[in-house]
């Protein structure tokens, strides 16, 4: 996967308890066209799929599971974030080095300038596991045969 440090959520983030990705990515500002009653409005999610990847880059330990949720606000300090998407509760069993979180691509819903992963941890904090997220030129895939 091909990374963009200026579409970075999360850059081995260690996750040990409920917390907001370590990045904001700002959408910009939209404008007016000329003559028009209003600002243009944004959907990131309409349109051509946008990738994003969510991955465990190091084994998570101690919590229950962990939910990843993809947040939108106006406000840099998202003091009214909006909630687009969320990942189901993930086992601790499968939150393994490699493991992706089945959020594959910005979700329709993504209006407002400033864009934000949240990690709730279920049960007790985590004392190991770190994430790595962003947006991303293209997801792997391919499954190799007899693996």
């Amino acid at each position: 996967m091909i990374f963009s440090a200026q579409q970075l959520f999360s850059d081995d983030q260690a996750i040990t308890a409920t917390a907001v990705s370590t990045n904001v990515i700002d959408l910009g500002a939209t404008g007016t066209v000329l003559n028009a009653p209003s600002d243009l409005k944004r959907d990131l999610g309409k349109g051509t799929p946008i990738p994003i990847l969510i991955q465990v880059t190091e084994d998570f330990a101690t919590l229950t599971s962990l939910t990843v949720s993809v947040q939108t606000d106006d406000d840099e300090n998202f003091g009214t974030a909006t909630t687009v998407v969320s990942s189901p509760a993930v086992p601790v069993a499968d939150l393994v080095e490699g493991y992706k979180f089945p959020i594959i691509w910005v979700p329709i819903g993504v209006n407002k300038r400033y864009l934000r992963l949240n990690y709730t941890v279920d049960g007790s904090n985590a004392t190991a596991g770190k994430v790595t997220a962003g947006i991303v030129m293209g997801v792997q895939t391919n499954v190799v045969a007899g693996a």
